[in-house]
């Protein structure tokens, strides 16, 4: 869950890096370090701490080499100490690598290099990939690089300088993502994109076991096997700008804010006389979508709460049967599945590390695959059969928001496409969904105007230590979303629960210092239910905060706060209830001293086990 990065070109390298290495912080960031090739001799610096930190202490100005490798670290392997810091090197420091990913069987490399002679100076994994290019190297640092690979096993996106050959950089993956950036003389590789769009829109994605030779003004890509592939180059549609703050505080709340056009992207050009239409990469058809009789969904964290949402708006309108699976269990299961099943996986960055191994795993079952994810060109957008793509623009912040209600926008127009060819539903009330949709840019942007109450809460109770989320039917799922942004950025312990579950068990925690978050909106199928379980939490003293609809005046009476959300259709109000949730974890962390955009242990794309 690192971040890498490498620059070849005509500016000098150690600012361009620097620059680039702030925009990978996201994902990883208890230390950094940068080297760059200068008079035909490896320039390191690196340390523990925040890039901003390190920048404070060392003026990259000054480095001289137009050829360089970086990289921000989360720390898997070894404690967070300087010696642990990339980039690694072999005895000489020739070769210097920077890592992504985890090296399964690094301990017997490592045990058989030292009877070889070999010194360590950290406790990482990493390291033996410099050594093993050392003890390969024999007039061709490319081999070398392609024989070290070989004998690893385990995830690595890297990128490798050598002073024995200083015009090139070589960068290689495998079940870590890794793309090229093709600039103006200057070519990049990186662990994303957002690092290399102040200089290029033109990317090449690499797929697992292909190493790339970099100069400063071409490029080829081979296998292990050392035969030459042809790449695509693809050309992306995001600006520099969406990757900025633009006047916010944090990614976090300009990315709340985002939603109505995020949303209106991923449903515009979709929705056509009436009809769903996915263009392009899709991948069922007609015939093939109209046999399916079993959904199965996987996700991680954000994703899969948005899976279960979507599980609720298949069976109850489609009438599917579905089921809802971690990635990271249903990689490590076999379960039952034919050619009339479809498998969804839903991934933010589409380079989740458990999310690909399941999809894996269900494409060996023969079944027909489809990836909701936001980026294009990833590895479950290629793996699957068919792809949807939110359109939300880069996710910068930790905490994912507008990536999750776009999920479940597209969920929703998914839902649309099965009723319609399940003819599960009559044109009215496939009309009826279609109007609901279009309308939730505009009420979602009504609820970010009026936060008054979710201010005043947060001013109020952003020191306690405790609160629980209650929720019913499609709202469950958004329960357990609320409480897991808070937990996030604010470190408070909260915990999710379907409403009716309260009573066994977690009722017992309830006392006049326990904030309980409640997902009221008025409906005919949980409403009445759902005020019960109020009054259940009022009588033993609890704090009620309750998102409820605007024309729910009664409800006032019975909490402490109320926070209204527009009336729509009950399967949509799961995307307007996450809102204000969001909003509140948002000020909570603030209000704590915290900083959202980076919370503590955790990385945006979770690409190892």
């Amino acid at each position: 869950m690192c971040g890498i990065l490498g620059y070849i070109g005509n500016e000098k390298a150690a600012p361009v890096l620097i620059r680039g290495l702030k925009k990978l912080e996201y994902r990883g960031y208890d230390s950094s370090g940068i080297a760059v090739l200068g008079s035909n001799k490896l320039i390191v610096e690196k340390e523990v701490g925040k890039v901003e930190d390190i920048e404070r202490k060392i003026d990259f100005s000054k480095l001289d080499g137009n050829i360089g490798i970086s990289h921000c670290r989360w720390a898997t392997h070894g404690r967070v100490i300087k010696e642990n810091a990339h980039p690694h090197f072999d005895c000489k420091s020739e070769i210097a690598v920077v890592h992504n990913g985890i090296i399964e069987n690094y301990q017997g490399i490592k045990e058989r290099l030292i009877v070889k002679g070999h010194t360590f100076k950290s406790e990482t994994d990493t390291e033996v990939i410099p050594h093993l290019i050392e003890e390969y190297y024999n007039g061709s640092f490319v081999d070398a690089v392609r024989l070290a690979l070989r004998e690893i096993e385990g995830s690595y996106a890297i990128g490798v300088i050598s002073s024995k050959e200083p015009n090139k950089i070589i960068a290689a993956r495998n079940e870590s993502p890794l793309i090229l950036g093709i600039g103006n003389n200057c070519m990049f590789f990186a662990s994303d994109v957002p690092a290399i769009l102040e200089y290029t829109k033109k990317i090449v994605y690499l797929d697992d076991k292909e190493i790339a030779v970099l100069s400063s003004d071409d490029f080829i890509v081979c296998g292990l096997d050392g035969m030459q592939r042809k790449k695509r180059v693809s050309i992306i549609d995001w600006s520099p700008e969406d990757a900025e703050k633009s006047g916010f505080m944090h990614f976090m709340l300009k990315e709340i804010y985002e939603q109505p056009r995020a949303i209106t992207e991923t449903v515009r050009d979709r929705l056509i006389d009436g009809n769903v239409i996915f263009e392009g990469e899709f991948g069922l058809s007609s015939d093939e979508l109209t046999r399916v009789n079993r959904i199965i969904i996987v996700g991680c964290g954000t994703s899969w709460h948005a899976g279960l949402i979507g599980e609720f708006m298949f069976e109850e309108l489609a009438k599917i049967p579905t089921e809802v699976e971690y990635a990271s269990e249903f990689r490590y299961r076999h379960p039952l599945a034919d050619i009339n099943t479809l498998f969804i996986a839903i991934s933010q960055s589409g380079e989740t590390a458990d999310t690909i191994a399941a999809l894996k795993e269900a494409k060996k079952n023969k079944v027909k695959t489809l990836a909701i994810c936001n980026v294009m060109g990833s590895t479950v957008a290629r793996l699957a059969d068919g792809v949807i793509y939110t359109r939300s623009g880069p996710e910068i912040g930790v905490a994912s928001t507008k990536a999750f209600t776009s999920q479940l926008a597209v969920l929703y127009l998914l839902t649309i496409m099965l009723c319609r060819e399940k003819k599960s539903l009559n044109d009215k009330q496939i009309a009826d969904m279609i109007d609901g949709i279009r309308r939730i840019p505009l009420e979602i942007q009504t609820v970010l105007d009026e936060d008054k109450e979710i201010l005043n809460c947060a001013e109020l109770y952003y020191n306690k230590t405790n609160s629980i989320y209650l929720g019913r039917g499609v709202n469950f799922p958004i329960a357990l979303e609320g409480a897991l942004k808070l937990k996030e950025v604010s470190y408070i312990h909260a915990e999710g629960y379907p409403a009716a579950e309260m009573k066994h068990g977690p009722i017992a925690l309830i006392d006049k210092n326990m904030p309980v978050v409640v997902i009221a909106p008025k409906d005919v199928y949980t409403y009445d239910k759902i005020l019960g379980n109020i009054e259940e939490v009022n009588a033993r003293g609890g704090i009620v905060i309750v998102i409820a609809t605007e024309d729910d005046k009664e409800i006032a009476k019975r909490v402490n706060h109320v926070i209204y959300i527009p009336k729509t259709l009950y399967t949509l109000s799961s995307i307007l209830a996450v809102v204000p949730l969001q909003m509140l974890a948002y000020h909570i962390a603030v209000k704590r001293g915290l900083n959202p955009d980076k919370p503590r242990n955790l990385a945006k794309a979770v690409t190892v086990e």
